[in-house]
């Protein structure tokens, strides 16, 4: 038997606040919703996905005579695209923000741990480490702009300390932040090899006692200073016709001291 159901009731017109005029002549650079966080799943190397948490700002410009733009639709566009988030559909995902909300720019923010199965360098124990993953896509009047920044933590060894030194070396735990614009297509974990491949010594998430003595050798026996890491990485970038432009940071959490030591290079190709 079947139920025929009452037609919905008409609903009421509700006037569009945001869309109305404004008189005060002041566009809007950036306006939208920050530190929203949504489930996606990322695509790796390996050809499999990460399901994980992500932390969104999306903002749009405002033109001037215009009162307020829709927040709603910032959320609706993340809705469409959870099912999986890649370097290639976050350009999707912000040509489309900027078709919706009928701006010229925008501006998109996603920040997302982001995984890499390892193998100890001897006993080849797996583990996984994590790194922060930030991909950053901006747009105006058509054309736009992709940037990917990973945090990848590494150890260095003073070269000083070691020269100097009868015995050992300091050594620490360093952070370096890289930032690149892309003209193709580059994976994360290719950033992370390249970062890792100019420390002292990678890290990884669980070692054995073999391990621990072939990390610790590896770092004495390639001692680099901050300059030194910043710069190797640069080298590597400035060969690289994947990368137009890039920011190398690092940043040594000093074992002998109470700060850091810093040291950065930003580049235009």
């Amino acid at each position: 038997m079947s139920t025929i159901k009452a037609p919905a009731p008409d609903l009421p017109a509700i006037d569009d606040v945001q869309g109305s005029p404004d008189t005060r002549n002041i566009a809007i650079d950036k306006v939208g919703v920050k530190d929203i966080r949504h489930p996606v799943r990322v695509s790796d190397r390996s050809g499999s996905e990460q399901h994980t948490i992500a932390n969104f700002n999306m903002y749009v410009e405002l033109p001037h005579n215009f009162k307020g733009t829709h927040m709603s639709r910032f959320v609706e566009i993340l809705h469409n695209h959870e099912t999986e988030i890649s370097i290639r559909s976050f350009k999707q995902m912000l040509r489309e923000m900027t078709q919706r909300l009928e701006a010229d720019k925008g501006h998109i923010e996603m920040t997302f741990p982001f995984f890499v199965r390892k193998h100890a360098p001897i006993s080849g124990v797996e583990s996984l480490l994590d790194y922060e993953v930030t991909l950053i896509g901006e747009i105006e009047n058509g054309g736009s702009l992709t940037k990917v920044k990973v945090m990848v933590p590494v150890t260095s060894l003073c070269p000083c300390s070691k020269r100097i030194s009868d015995y050992g070396a300091h050594n620490q735990r360093s952070h370096v932040t890289v930032t690149v614009t892309t003209d193709a297509f580059i994976w994360i974990e290719e950033l992370i090899d390249i970062v890792e491949e100019q420390a002292s010594s990678e890290l990884f998430g669980l070692l054995k006692r073999v391990d621990e003595k072939y990390v610790t050798e590896r770092a004495y026996n390639n001692p680099k200073f901050v300059e030194d890491m910043v710069r190797d990485v640069a080298s590597r970038f400035n060969v690289d016709d994947r990368i137009s432009a890039y920011s190398v940071e690092a940043e040594n959490f000093e074992s002998i001291h109470n700060h850091s030591a810093y040291a950065q290079i930003t580049r235009e190709k």
